[in-house]
């Protein structure tokens, strides 16, 4: 087994600067030799079951025979070439593919390198949209509280300026507008009253709003909030009459998590524009798509510049393109619908005892999701060796120790997931 020299251990945490940390005193890292079904194993030979599905992409578990088939294929006739005037069969058949699973009418495929540039290009169209059907004061976007859409500069002002971790950079950042977050729970009887505070700033500032951006039905980073679809289909309706677009970032719902393929399905809408990533390759490497309908891109192309301004290097990486095509293809052949009904029942089942906790304030499941929320705030550097010592990786933030399991994982390894997420729970209490 390939290990990690302590030397190399001590350079890593003298010199890399790992996500969300300090380089003074940093949590402790486990290095990680080999990845494979839903076990990540360690230099010191430990195997962990992966509840992240390294932040929520890997739906088919790591080492999948097709993708690493897909993946050799690929890299032996070509794994990169530019995207300004070529093109390849991979992103033709991916682009292909999303157009067909995808909300009806969104027939136009832009691919980008990750979901928080994805985000950007989405916002960059919405406002593009505008300056071409001459109304440029039509430029800034109205986001929800708790939402979270990546950490670049545009998706960070459209983030929950509190709950969704950019507050220190709130006075440098375009301005945007916020509605309170949706109340009404996704299982729950739909309160009218709900969506009143959305529907008073569109019709306040409709004249300078280019979009709406909501992670549907489910919001994540920003606090593993279910809502009721039927926000999501009353939003849809008022963008329509207010004449503001509706883009749908579903780079963590996408492909199966929240049970239905998107979750704009469960609301019977589709958005105008769709941001998509993490799951797109089976979290094989990174690659993202906005998808647009007919109407826009047409507008915009029509519009003063004659095109979109945006250019990745890395747009519609071959390499990335042909693991997508086959990371979709295995979905679809697979009762990926079964198997996260499945998982639902399995999260339930083995988290709902959680409930009964003293430190524990709920537990919600929906999809392949899982979340145990707590009275206080966790220090991860103190819970993260005690979800490692019980054979589970689970990185919970602020109150919220949650679980996306791969779509693969067996009942057996999803209660040994559940009953260790207990124990430290219980263990912290």
């Amino acid at each position: 087994m390939p290990l990690i020299s302590a030397e190399q251990s001590a350079f890593d945490k003298q010199h890399i600067w790992h996500p969300y940390s300090s380089m003074i005193n940093p949590p402790p890292v486990y290095p990680v030799v080999s990845a494979s079904g839903v076990r990540i194993t360690l230099a010191d030979g430990r195997e962990l079951i992966d509840g992240m599905a390294s932040w929520w992409s890997v739906i088919h578990g790591y080492s999948h025979p097709r993708l690493n088939r897909a993946a050799h294929e690929q890299i032996d006739r070509m794994s990169h070439v530019m995207f300004g005037g070529l093109t390849h069969e991979p992103a033709i058949e991916l682009a292909r593919q999303l157009v067909d699973m995808t909300p009806e009418g969104l027939d136009r495929v832009f691919f980008a390198d990750s979901g928080s540039v994805s985000v950007e290009v989405a916002m960059k169209m919405a406002i593009q949209y505008w300056q071409s059907r001459q109304r440029p004061g039509k430029y800034r976007m109205i986001s929800l509280r708790n939402g979270y859409h990546g950490d670049t500069f545009g998706a960070m002002s459209v983030c929950d300026p509190v709950t969704g971790m950019h507050e220190l950079f709130s006075g440098v950042l375009q301005q945007q507008y916020f509605a309170p977050r949706p109340e009404t729970l996704f299982a729950a009887e739909w309160n009218p009253d709900d969506i009143a505070p959305l529907a008073q700033l569109m019709e306040a500032h409709s004249d300078e709003i280019a979009a709406l951006i909501l992670e549907p039905v489910v919001q994540g980073a920003g606090g593993m909030h279910f809502y009721s679809p039927e926000y999501l289909k009353q939003a849809r309706e008022l963008c329509n009459r207010h004449e503001i677009l509706l883009i749908a970032d579903e780079i963590a719902t996408g492909f199966g998590r929240s049970g239905e393929l998107f979750a704009c399905n469960h609301a019977g809408i589709s958005p105008d524009i769709l941001c998509l990533g993490k799951a797109l390759t089976g979290g094989y490497m990174t690659l993202a798509a906005t998808l647009a309908s007919d109407e826009i891109a047409q507008t915009i192309s029509r519009g003063g510049a004659g095109c979109f301004m945006h250019g990745p290097t890395f747009m519609a990486n071959p390499l990335a393109c042909a693991v997508a095509c086959e990371s979709l293809t295995l979905l679809q052949e697979q009762d990926w619908a079964g198997n996260v009904r499945r998982i639902e029942s399995g999260l339930k089942r083995g988290l709902t005892p959680a409930a009964a906790l003293p430190n524990v304030a709920e537990v919600r499941c929906l999809g392949a999701i899982g979340v145990i929320e707590l009275h206080q705030s966790v220090t991860l550097s103190e819970v993260q060796p005690l979800f490692v010592e019980q054979g589970i990786w689970v990185r919970p933030f602020g109150k919220l120790v949650y679980v996306m399991p791969p779509y693969i994982m067996s009942d057996e390894d999803l209660g040994t997931l559940c009953q260790g997420m207990l124990n430290v729970v219980q263990q912290i209490g």
